[in-house]
C-alpha cells in the first residue's frame, strides 16, 4: 500500500500531468448505473462488499429514462425482467410500463442504498500492472478530472450504450426532421404526417404503431429479414414456452414449433413483406444475437394498409426517398429505428476481453462475464435483464471469494 500511495501521489503532483484528483476505492468500480450495474452493485451489497457506480448521465437507467418513447412496456412478463433480491410489486401488471419500470429501479436502488455518482464520463480505464490495479479517469462537472483506483472493475455500460446512426446518400438534402428513436417521445408531433421509420426491430415496429395511433401515415422500412412471433401464445407469453420447451427439446425443434404456431396466430407474414430468415428465430438468436420481434399490434395495422412496408433505401432526396425496388415516395420526417451499440472500445484499453469491433465480451454466454486481473462484465449477453441478473450473481460470488482471500482496505485519497 506505501507503493501504490507513493507511485499514485507522484502521478497526481506531476507537474507535466493535468491536475486531477486520485481516490482509492475499497470495492469494486461499476461503470453504469442501468439495470445491470444496479443489479451487481446490489449483489455486491448483499455481501457486505461496498462499490462505486459511475454515472455519465444525471440518473440512473438513463436510456430508459431519457432514450425511450413513451407507450414503452417490458416486452417480456415481468417475472423474467426482475432484477436479484427484489421482485416487482404484486400490483404491477404482467407487462409493466416504462414509467413502473423507472420506479421499480429507483425503488431498487433506494432500498439497497445505491447512490451513484452522476455527471462522471469515463474517459479511459486501464490496468496498472505495477500496483496490480485498475485505473479509471473521469471527467465531471467543470471539466474536473479524478482518478478512481481499485482492485476490480465491472463493466455495465451494457449493449445499447450509444445510437447507431447509418450513413444514407443524400440525408443531408432532406430537407424535413431526421431522428433516431432514441429521440422520439410519441407521435403527437406527427399528426398527419407521412413518417418513414427505417427498421424493423422491436422498436420501429413499435414507434410505427405509435405513430398510427395519432393519426399519423407511417411507412416502414425493412431492410433485412426478420422474425415476427405473437408476445402470447394460447395466453402463455412467447418467450416463457420457448425457455420452458428449450429444457426438453433441441432449439431447432422448438423453432419449428414456434413458427407453426407463429403462423396459425399471425399468418404468413412474407405476403406483408416481412420474409423470416432461414434460421430460426431461437437459433438465429443464439448464432447471431439477432432477437425476434415480437408483435404488438403492428401486423394488423400493416394488413390493414395504415403502415406501409418498403424494402431498404437506395437514397433520400428533398422530402422524398428512393428505395431499391425504384419506387419513390413522399415524407415530412425520417425515424431512424436502427439501434444501439456498445461504446466499451471507445474507453476501456489494453484488454482483450471485449471485441474492438462490437465490443461485446469475446466469449459469449455464459461464459463473457470474467476477464483477467479483476475485469467482469454485465449487461453484454444478449439476453436481456435475465442474463443481466445473471452474471450480476456471478460477479459478487466471484468477487466475495477474492475478499475472503485478502480483506478490502479502507478507500482513501492517494
Amino acid at each position: 500500500m506505501e507503493f501504490l500511495t507513493e507511485t499514485l501521489g507522484k502521478r497526481v503532483h506531476d507537474p507535466f500531468v493535468e491536475e486531477s484528483r486520485c481516490i482509492m476505492i475499497r470495492g469494486p468500480i461499476i461503470v453504469g448505473s442501468g439495470p445491470s450495474g444496479l443489479a451487481t452493485a446490489a449483489c455486491l451489497k448483499s455481501r457486505d462488499i461496498p462499490s462505486l457506480i459511475l454515472e455519465r448521465s444525471n440518473c440512473i437507467a438513463s436510456l430508459w429514462q431519457l432514450k425511450t418513447y413513451d407507450r414503452l412496456r417490458l416486452h417480456l412478463p415481468k417475472h423474467f425482467c426482475e432484477l436479484p433480491l427484489m421482485p416487482f410489486p404484486s400490483s404491477y401488471p404482467n407487462y409493466p410500463t416504462k414509467q413502473q419500470f423507472v420506479q421499480y429501479l429507483e425503488s431498487y436502488a433506494e432500498h439497497f442504498g445505491l447512490k451513484p455518482v452522476f455527471n462522471q464520463t469515463v474517459e479511459d480505464a486501464k490496468f496498472d500492472r505495477r500496483c496490480g490495479l485498475w485505473r479509471v479517469r473521469t471527467t465531471g462537472g467543470k471539466d474536473e478530472t479524478t482518478e478512481y483506483v481499485s482492485r476490480w472493475l465491472v463493466v455495465a455500460t451494457g449493449e445499447n450504450a450509444e445510437e447507431v446512426m447509418p450513413e444514407i446518400d443524400g440525408m443531408a438534402d432532406f430537407g424535413g426532421p431526421i431522428l433516431h428513436t432514441s429521440s422520439y417521445k410519441s407521435g403527437e408531433m406527427f399528426r398527419e404526417k407521412k413518417v418513414l421509420v427505417v427498421g424493423c426491430g422491436n422498436s420501429g415496429m413499435e414507434v410505427s404503431l405509435d405513430l398510427c395511433n395519432f393519426n399519423a401515415h407511417p411507412s416502414l422500412v425493412v431492410r433485412d429479414s426478420v422474425h415476427v412471433l405473437p408476445q402470447e401464445m394460447l395466453g402463455i407469453s412467447t418467450f416463457g414456452i420457448s425457455t420452458s420447451l428449450l429444457k426438453w427439446f433441441p432449439v431447432q425443434v422448438v423453432d419449428r414449433f414456434l413458427l407453426r404456431m407463429s403462423r396459425m396466430v399471425l399468418g404468413d407474414t412474407d405476403q406483408l413483406g416481412l420474409v423470416r430468415p432461414k434460421l430460426g428465430p431461437l437459433e438465429r438468436k443464439i448464432k447471431c444475437g439477432k432477437t425476434p420481434v415480437l408483435d404488438v399490434g403492428t401486423l394488423a395495422k400493416i394488413r390493414s394498409g395504415h403502415i406501409k412496408v418498403y424494402p431498404d433505401l437506395k437514397r433520400v432526396m428533398k422530402h422524398s426517398v428512393e428505395f431499391v425496388d425504384g419506387r419513390v415516395d413522399n415524407f415530412d420526417a425520417i425515424i431512424l429505428a436502427t439501434g444501439y451499440k456498445s461504446n466499451v472500445p471507445m474507453w476501456l484499453k489494453g484488454v482483450n476481453m471485449f471485441c474492438e469491433k462490437d465490443g461485446f465480451p469475446r466469449k459469449p454466454f455464459p461464459n463473457g462475464w470474467k476477464g483477467d486481473s479483476g475485469l467482469y462484465a454485465v449487461g453484454f449477453t444478449k439476453l436481456g435483464l435475465l442474463g443481466a441478473a445473471i452474471d450480476a450473481k456471478k460477479i459478487a460470488e466471484d468477487i466475495a471469494v477474492q475478499r475472503d482471500l485478502l480483506p478490502l482496505a479502507p478507500s482513501q485519497h492517494c
